[in-house]
C-alpha cells in the first residue's frame, strides 16, 4: 500500500480515491470511509484562518479514523492500493494521516509514491 495524489498516480490501476471529491470523469475506486467530512473540510477556513495541522489531525482522527477498523480498511483496499487525495507530495494532508494510522495499528509501512516512474515501474514489474 502507498499514498499519492490524483495528478501523480490517478491513472494507476490500483488507485483508490479517499477524498471527498474526485477529478471530473474519475472512474476509479472510491473509499469514502476515509474521506474527511464536509464539516471538517469547511472548518479548514474559519474566520479567514486555516485550521492548523495539529487541530485538523485531532479532529480527523476523532471523527473518521476512530470509527474504523484498520485491518478491515486494509483488507477492503488491498495491499497494492494507492490511496489518493488532491494534495501535492510533501503538503500536509489526510492521506498521510491515514498512512500513519495504518502504520501504528497494523505495524506496516505506507510510503508515498516517489514519482510517476515509481507507479509505472511497478506496472512493468507486475506484468
Amino acid at each position: 500500500m502507498k499514498t499519492s495524489n490524483f495528478s501523480r498516480s490517478g491513472s494507476d490501476p490500483w488507485a483508490v480515491a479517499i477524498s471527498r471529491t474526485q477529478p471530473k470523469g474519475w472512474k476509479g475506486r472510491v473509499y469514502e470511509e476515509l474521506a474527511p467530512s464536509w464539516q471538517l473540510l469547511n472548518m479548514v477556513k474559519m474566520g479567514g484562518k486555516r485550521l492548523g495541522p495539529k487541530e485538523y489531525t485531532c479532529r480527523y482522527r476523532e471523527e473518521v479514523l476512530s470509527r474504523l477498523d484498520a485491518q478491515k480498511v486494509f483488507d477492503d483496499l488491498g495491499e497494492d492500493a494507492i490511496l489518493l487525495c488532491w494534495e501535492k507530495p510533501g503538503v500536509f494532508c489526510h492521506r498521510r494521516l491515514v498512512a500513519e494510522w495504518l502504520g501504528e495499528e497494523l505495524k506496516i509501512s505506507v510510503p508515498e509514491v516517489k514519482s510517476s516512474g515509481d507507479a509505472e515501474q511497478r506496472k512493468l514489474i507486475e506484468w
